[in-house]
């Protein structure tokens, strides 16, 4: 589950985010792209590219929508802060401040955007929350 601490990273943030993809396509097969739609923000469309491991253009809160629909899993709300928090325990396991995070990134993203989107004071797509997430836990000791 992607709002767990990550402690180790695979290769490359594609493999993390193919990872987390084959996750929430599971719930979504699970549980059929219409009653996840009923159950989420998302429109049936966007559900069904879920369940085919299709996750881009996907936020944090949707992909935690999903997860939240995993028997046992915490509500979404939960999952989010959960994943974010975790994201800021990673930073101090890794002894990495946002400057560091963002030399690590694939993606763009300056520091400053990467502060405001940890401490949710700026949405989060969850492409970029599994890029931050791969670059803690690459550099983590």
């Amino acid at each position: 589950m992607f709002h767990e601490q990550r402690l180790s990273a695979p290769d490359s943030p594609e493999q993390l985010q193919a990872e987390y993809a084959a996750d929430l396509a599971a719930i979504v097969d699970g549980r059929g792209p219409d009653a996840v739609a009923d159950a989420t923000d998302l429109d049936p469309e966007t559900a069904a590219a879920v369940g085919k491991e299709r996750v881009g253009g996907l936020s944090l809160e949707a992909a935690a929508q999903i997860q939240a629909l995993e028997d046992g899993a915490p509500d979404a709300e939960t999952i989010v802060t959960m994943a974010c928090e975790h994201l800021l325990l990673g930073m101090t396991t890794a002894v990495m401040d946002v400057d560091a995070v963002e030399s690590e990134l694939e993606i763009e993203l300056d520091a400053k955007e990467i502060q405001q989107k940890i401490e949710r004071r700026a949405p989060m797509s969850f492409e970029e929350f599994v890029h931050v997430q791969y670059a803690i836990a690459d550099g983590a000791p």
